[in-house]
This record gives C-alpha cells, sequence and structure tokens, in this order.
C-alpha cells in the first residue's frame, strides 16, 4: 500500500477500530471527544467527504497519518507502518457500521456470544504467537459477533468499562467502550505492571509459567493494560497508589512517549522494563524468538540469543 492509499484509509473507520465513535453526526461530518485528553464536549471535527480530522481543543489537524502521529506519539514513517500493518474490518463492511452490545437493532457490529476460549483457530492462533493456552483460557473468552449478515469471532479481553479488545489472526479491534483494563490482586500490592496491549500481558504470563511453572507469579503484583497508548492519561490516577510501577512497552518511539509522561507524573516509581527485551519489538516478539531458540535444532539463520531476566 503506497502513500497515497493509505492517506485513503477512512478516518471514521480507523477510529472505529479503535474503539472512537462519533457523539454526533451531521451531514457530511461527526463530532467525536477527543483521544488526546478528557473531553465532556466533542471536539474532534471528522471530516468524512474530504478524510481531515481537526481539533478545536489544540487547534491541530490533518490526515490520517498527521492523527496516528499525535496518537502514537510515533514519527511520520512510523505512522505509515503502523496504517500498513492495521488490520481493520473491510471498509465496505464497517463504513456503516459501529460496534455495540447486542441491543436487538439489526444495524452496527453486534455481539452474538460470550463464551470460553476454545475454537481450534484462535488457539492455533496463540500457538502462533507461543501463547500458553491455559493461559490464555484464564484470562480472555471466545467473541462471536456479526457485521451486517456477516458472523466473525475473535479472542476477547474484557477492559474495564465492559467492552473488549478482540484479536484473530486477521483482524485487531474492539467493541466499545474503549478503556484501560486493571487487574487487582486479592490482598492488594504494592507495585504494578504496564501493558500496551494483552497479547504483551499474556506473553509475561507465559515466560513466568515456563521460567517456574509451580509459582503463580502474575499474583505477585497488580497488572494494568492500556488497550491503547491514548488510554494513558486514564491510567496516572490509578497509578499514583503504587510504590513501584514497571512498564512493558513497545520498543520503539510511541512506547517511549509514554515512558518519559509516566516518569514526569509518577516520579522515580516508575521502571522502564523494556531493557529485557531491547532487541525486539514488544514482548510477544521476545516471547516468539525464546520459543525459536528452544525448538529449533538446526535454524537455517543465526538468531540472536534473547536476555534473560524476565523476574520481575
Amino acid at each position: 500500500m503506497n502513500r497515497d492509499n493509505i492517506k485513503n484509509i477512512q478516518i471514521r473507520d480507523y477510529l472505529k477500530s479503535r474503539g472512537f465513535y462519533p457523539a454526533r453526526e451531521y451531514s457530511g461530518y461527526g463530532m467525536y471527544r477527543s483521544p488526546f485528553r478528557d473531553d465532556s464536549t466533542p471536539s474532534l471535527k471528522i471530516d468524512y467527504s474530504k478524510n481531515l480530522w481537526y481539533d478545536f481543543g489544540s487547534d491541530e489537524g490533518g490526515s490520517i497519518i498527521d492523527l496516528v502521529m499525535k496518537l502514537e506519539g510515533c514519527t511520520f514513517n512510523d505512522a505509515i507502518e503502523h496504517l500498513r500493518e492495521q488490520p481493520l474490518i473491510p471498509m465496505e463492511e464497517q463504513r456503516s457500521f459501529s460496534f455495540h452490545r447486542n441491543s436487538g437493532k439489526n444495524s452496527g457490529i453486534t455481539l452474538i456470544e460470550d463464551k470460553p476460549l476454545e475454537h481450534p483457530r484462535l488457539l492455533e492462533y496463540l500457538k502462533i504467537r507461543k501463547i500458553n493456552a491455559d493461559i490464555a483460557r484464564e484470562h480472555c473468552r471466545e467473541i462471536h459477533y456479526s457485521v451486517g449478515e456477516n458472523t466473525y469471532y475473535a479472542i476477547g479481553f474484557a477492559n474495564n468499562a465492559g467492552g473488549y479488545e478482540l484479536r484473530n489472526s486477521s483482524f485487531k479491534g474492539c467493541i466499545a467502550p474503549k478503556d484501560i483494563t486493571h487487574i487487582r490482586q486479592e490482598d492488594g500490592k504494592e507495585s504494578c505492571l504496564v501493558f500496551e496491549g494483552f497479547m504483551d500481558y499474556l506473553s509475561l504470563l507465559t515466560i513466568h509459567k515456563q521460567l517456574n511453572p509451580e509459582y503463580p507469579n502474575s499474583n505477585r503484583h497488580d497488572h494494568i493494560i492500556l488497550n491503547s497508548t491514548a488510554n494513558l492519561q486514564k491510567a496516572i490516577p490509578l497509578l499514583v497508589d503504587y510504590e513501584q510501577v514497571h512498564l512493558f512497552l513497545d520498543n520503539d518511539k510511541a512506547g517511549m512517549t509514554v515512558f518519559r509522561k509516566m516518569e514526569k507524573d509518577l516520579g522515580c516509581r516508575v521502571r522502564n522494563s523494556s531493557h529485557h527485551y531491547s532487541e525486539y519489538k514488544d514482548l510477544n516478539e521476545y516471547l516468539c524468538a525464546r520459543a525459536h531458540l528452544k525448538h529449533s535444532r538446526s535454524p537455517k539463520k543465526p538468531v540472536q540469543k534473547p536476555k534473560r531476566g524476565l523476574r520481575i
């Protein structure tokens, strides 16, 4: 996909895939609550015909590339790569639909069923990502939903507001409302581990299980999964109560932006744990590299050995 084609990706379709929907719609444009801050009054305008956005609160705007740069805190080239890799529901299906709970209406993306995770193709997808299936079953659900007359299924990870992050081998999206996921242990903890997405959260739990199958390492800490770097401001007030905050973020500009923001707001209690997998894009890529080293007897190409030490 070239740069011109990327600019033709509809901004409203992209925002839907990230869990953002218009608060009001008019002829030719929609008004959204800004994803960049707490916004009681819709101040982000999306011009549907021109496919441009304008944020009245910050006096900024532009194309979908500019929007991704601001949302993800990344460079122009990184935004293009992000959009190239972003699996969206096909536009011809998504353009006139929005995610909602099953309300009996005929339009929209409708939740059909929430059940234990058991579909063979979803389990195969987890196997490819090297995620322990028992851990995934404990923390995720199998979500079946419809888009118009078509039905789909995905791994669902619940957030604090009752929505779901959705993943399968060809789709990355959510069922609104979009929110963080805060996982508290029963006895309360002094430390919290923070992740951008739930696949990285499941990856760390898988690594801990591999290192010590008998000890439930996840019970030593609370966890927050942002489910989008745009949710950062929702997490910071919760993190103030912890003595230590360990960040397991992506090794990219967006991850570093989140770290610096948290360091500024929370001070010395913040620890950037991404140095444990500094030669990899994220924690799941590190996990996959570990698995490759363990199971490959004669790799055709030399594989760089992952660093050890994820014993938080």
